[in-house]
């Protein structure tokens, strides 16, 4: 099923108001994209895209306003289409009183910004973006640690609600418990954040749900975050073989982004929340161009070769 987004959240959401046509409110929205009707004024028609919000800026309004009366209902005409879900028009510029019947005639409401036309464009199409994204489910706990995304997975009951909650008292912020809603905000960021009704609560076994906010305070919780890391929390039975050194790099790919992926192996006495702050420094030090396993290698290279000389 289409994603879709209603007028009025589009209102309620950004700095935009309605001008005229509020009882139009609940059009619906499917396209992220969002349309400048530039050549559309000229009369050209061709791969007009009507399923688009359109954005009249103030080159727009300059070139309607040098046309006469009758012109510029004739332009509405071609412009509006019953499937156009809404007309912004940006700056507060006043609305071409021709526009008013046209867009009544279809049902479609026009909103105003005051922001600048390229602000308003860029806030639109980011908003949509987000909300009509295709979405991933996933389970995990996740949590902002230093300043990145991080998902913590596992099997029920290894304690990554519990962890979360440590690293909450420790400073840093709950995104999503349980549950953790994933969608491609571009082709290389991931953006998570929790289904609404499960938003700031997290369920610790034993004790029952809390309300983080209300524990902790908002700078406890954030709405969404970018994924920048996945650690998988694995009981340790003695079954499973981690890497010693952290040169194996392994990956999760959702949908079309590759998130790197560390194991960390759970026992008695281990203090995870500890560990989960030094692999999401460790990482961000990767990423800025240190590697301290690569690092060791060099220097254990080193060692070996200057003993072989000794031995020779």
């Amino acid at each position: 099923m289409t994603n879709t987004v209603t007028v009025e959240e589009l209102v309620q959401t950004l700095d935009i108001e309605f001008a005229y046509g509020e009882e139009f409110k609940d059009r619906k929205i499917s396209s992220s994209e969002v349309s400048r009707p530039g050549l559309i004024l000229t009369g050209y028609q061709e791969f007009y895209s009507y399923d688009r919000v359109q954005l009249i800026g103030k080159t727009e309004i300059t070139y309607i306003n040098s046309k006469s009366s009758a012109e510029r209902t004739a332009i509405f005409e071609v412009m509006c289409d019953e499937d156009t879900p809404a007309i912004v028009i940006a700056r507060q510029l006043a609305v071409p009183k021709e526009l008013i019947p046209v867009a009544r005639e279809y049902g479609i409401p026009i909103l105003t910004a005051r922001s600048k036309t390229s602000r308003v464009l860029s806030n639109v199409t980011n908003y949509l973006e987000g909300k009509l994204a295709e979405r991933l489910s996933k389970h995990g706990v996740f949590v902002e640690v230093f300043g990145l995304g991080v998902l913590l997975v596992g099997a029920s009951g290894v304690g990554k609600s519990e962890t979360a909650l440590e690293l909450i008292q420790r400073g840093h912020r709950l995104i999503a418990d349980d549950r953790v809603e994933l969608f491609m905000l571009d082709e290389l960021t991931l953006i998570g954040e929790a289904p609404e009704i499960l938003r700031h609560f997290l369920e610790i076994r034993g004790l029952g749900i809390i309300d983080v906010m209300s524990l902790y305070g908002v700078a406890a919780t954030r709405l969404s975050k970018k994924l920048e890391l996945i650690i998988e929390l694995i009981l340790d039975d003695g079954t499973h073989e981690y890497d010693r050194l952290g040169t194996r790099k392994e990956t999760v790919q959702i949908f079309e982004v590759n998130v790197p992926k560390i194991k960390i192996p759970v026992k008695t006495g281990r203090n995870l929340a500890v560990i989960i702050e030094s692999a999401a420094m460790n990482y961000r030090a990767q990423v800025m161009g240190y590697d301290a396993a690569q690092s060791f290698n060099k220097k254990l290279d080193a060692l070996i070769k200057k003993n072989q000389k000794e031995d020779m």
